[in-house]
């Protein structure tokens, strides 16, 4: 719990209530996220949601890393999730009531068939299994490899990138900033089974971020969506590592019980 008690100065509301559900330390992310038109995202978002933009954008990313110190509170260790690669298409939202910021997954991609299954039965996450492959080259220089098992689309993502260090520009994401926009989210959404809203609330201290350099060979990540990537470069950053802190799953819009209807009866006869 020590990363969990840093600070949280940050964060525009307070924790969460209740208990944390899981924890999970991710390392050497790379962010890479494109502008889009939030029109060709809007579609795509369940109802509930609407897209948040910066400077008149809507912003996808894919984010390859790996995951470690996984916990499930109350839950012993589990034998083969000690650490594995992931991969996400994701974008940035608000709550149409309340205007709360989070993060909406496309898509997630894992190698470890135990964690897509965890993910989707208790967060109701989009996640795929995967064949992934992540090598270290140096210190902060990585090759990420992917194919997602079993799609007749068969999604393949492949790159090599680098962190370039910390600057003092990116020490901390400030308010106002693209990487404030992008880094800090209070909670991720996504769809029940039954296609009702659910929210999963986080915390995290502030993302250490770096510049970054990548060679992105293959990305059919967005494609599978359909939504088609501009001809640019993306806006790129590295992060060593990241402490998160994920509350259960709740309904947005909890169902409310139904009451019972007074009928009048007329005796027949």
């Amino acid at each position: 719990m020590k990363e969990f008690l840093v600070r949280t100065s940050h964060k525009p509301k307070p924790l969460p209530s209740g208990r944390w559900a899981m924890t999970q330390r991710w390392n050497d992310l790379l962010f890479a996220h494109w502008p889009v038109a939030a029109a060709t995202i809007a579609p795509l978002l369940p109802e509930g949601l609407q897209v948040d933009t910066f400077q008149g954008s809507a912003w996808l990313g894919v984010v390859p890393f790996w995951l470690d110190r996984i916990k499930i509170r109350g839950v012993p260790p589990i034998p083969g999730m000690r650490k594995f690669p992931d991969l996400n298409l994701r974008t940035y939202v608000t709550d149409e009531q309340t205007g709360t910021a989070g993060v909406y997954f496309f898509s997630l991609d894992c190698s470890n068939l135990l964690a897509v299954g965890v993910a989707r039965t208790i967060f109701h996450l989009p996640y795929h299994w995967a064949d992934m492959r992540m090598e270290q080259r140096s210190e902060r220089e990585f090759s990420f490899y992917s194919r997602r098992r079993f799609s007749s689309k068969g999604v393949l993502f492949r790159a090599r990138y680098r962190g370039l260090g910390p600057t003092r520009r990116l020490a901390e994401s400030r308010i106002g900033t693209l990487e404030y926009f992008l880094m800090e989210r209070c909670c991720l959404f996504s769809s029940s089974a039954s296609g009702e809203l659910v929210r999963s609330n986080l915390h995290h201290v502030p993302w250490p971020l770096e510049e970054a350099e990548a060679e992105i060979e293959s990305n059919d990540l967005a494609s599978a969506m359909g939504i088609e990537l501009p001809d640019i470069e993306p806006v790129l950053h590295y992060s060593r590592r990241q402490a998160i802190y994920i509350w259960p799953a709740e309904l947005v819009r909890p169902v409310l019980a139904r009451r019972p209807v007074a009928v009048a009866v007329s005796p027949s006869g």
